[in-house]
């Protein structure tokens, strides 16, 4: 009696989008932990080879040195994981340290100063998300746009003139040489960890968190699943406008001055930290731990490189290859990591 020829099981063939968009997720924790363990490394060699950088003082020189754009890549973090950006943030930096030294001035109280600073923030940040979300153009369009008008509020607010002597206490409150008793820690750098921990808190253990990085992976699949994704971004750049205004305020007390040019090219470093530390200009993906860990390593080359007599021209030259390097090179080794789950692929029966 014949044998029935023998029936064999179809193997069911790999998931090629799934298991790259898995890669991807994965690519992201490396590149943070590869940032982390580079920041280490360098802080390593300014221990060994630079003398006076393990010191308290200049341990609290260099941190509080990046104090403001430490604050503003909080908020950046969050917008780039939707798929959106602000280069607008280094220019409400200097309308609110312009508008700060404009109402000192004018013989305000301090005390009202502030809250009035951080609305001017406020406005400027639902300008920025109603032009998004509500007439449609992009951010990057509409954030060039009012790169150069706030940083024109700004000239028009104080012109070419610098304001100084502004109260002692809240002077003292950011200064370098002001620090948490005990520590070597400023001022404004607690204020920054605490609200770190509070971001890190929202964008990973929240819906609101979910939701940022759904809307960054697939806008339109995140708002047919129920997301509010206009209010979502429009809250997004309210926030930002609002540390922005914020880190102002930061800036013109650290350095005891208020100018119209205040903050120039920030948004450039601000950009560059974020990106460094894994979070895809693409959105939908990366972590706060990598935002900040691109933030310390910045802050701390530009530390070590300025204490070794590098010219600020070569330390700009670094900054923009580490930018270069934290856009090109994840895409790079995600584009190797897609060829080969191709090629196996292929390769199955």
């Amino acid at each position: 009696m014949a044998m029935a020829p023998e029936t064999k099981k179809a193997v069911p063939a790999p998931q090629g989008s799934a298991r790259t968009k898995s890669s991807l997720r994965s690519l992201a924790l490396r590149w943070d932990t590869a940032v982390g363990a580079l920041l280490v490394a360098v802080v390593v060699v300014g221990l060994g080879t630079t003398e006076g950088f393990g010191s308290g003082e200049n341990l609290a020189f260099a941190f509080n040195d990046i104090a403001e754009v430490a604050l503003i890549a909080l908020p950046m973090t969050l917008l780039v994981v939707a798929g959106q950006v602000d280069l607008s943030v280094a220019s409400m930096l200097g309308l609110g340290s312009a508008l700060t030294g404009a109402l000192w001035d004018a013989g305000w109280a301090f005390e009202t100063i502030v809250p009035v600073v951080l609305l001017v923030g406020v406005a400027g940040g639902l300008l920025n998300g109603w032009l998004v979300t509500k007439v449609g153009l992009p951010s990057l369009a509409v954030t060039i746009g009012t790169l150069a008008l706030y940083r024109g509020l700004a000239s028009v607010a104080l012109g070419s003139d610098a304001v100084t002597d502004f109260p002692q206490t809240y002077a003292d409150w950011a200064v370098d040489t002001t620090t948490v008793p005990g520590t070597f820690i400023t001022y404004p750098v607690a204020l920054f960890i605490v609200l770190a921990v509070l971001t890190a808190i929202v964008l990973h253990a929240t819906g609101l968190g979910r939701s940022l990085f759904a809307i960054g992976s697939q806008e339109e699949a995140a708002y047919f699943a129920g997301i509010r994704v206009k209010r979502i971004k429009l809250l997004l750049f309210v926030v930002t406008g609002l540390f922005s205004a914020f880190a102002g305020i930061v800036f013109t007390l650290r350095y005891g001055s208020a100018r119209a040019d205040n903050g120039l090219g920030f948004e450039m470093l601000v950009i560059a930290s974020v990106l460094l530390g894994g979070i895809d200009f693409d959105g939908g993906k990366g972590t706060l731990f990598g935002a900040v860990a691109g933030v310390l390593l910045i802050g701390i080359l530009k530390n070590l490189l300025t204490l070794n007599d590098i010219a600020n021209e070569v330390q700009v030259i670094v900054t923009g290859l580490l930018l270069v390097a934290s856009v090109l090179t994840p895409r790079v080794i995600a584009t190797v990591v897609e060829r080969r789950h191709r090629r196996a692929a292929g390769a199955r029966p």
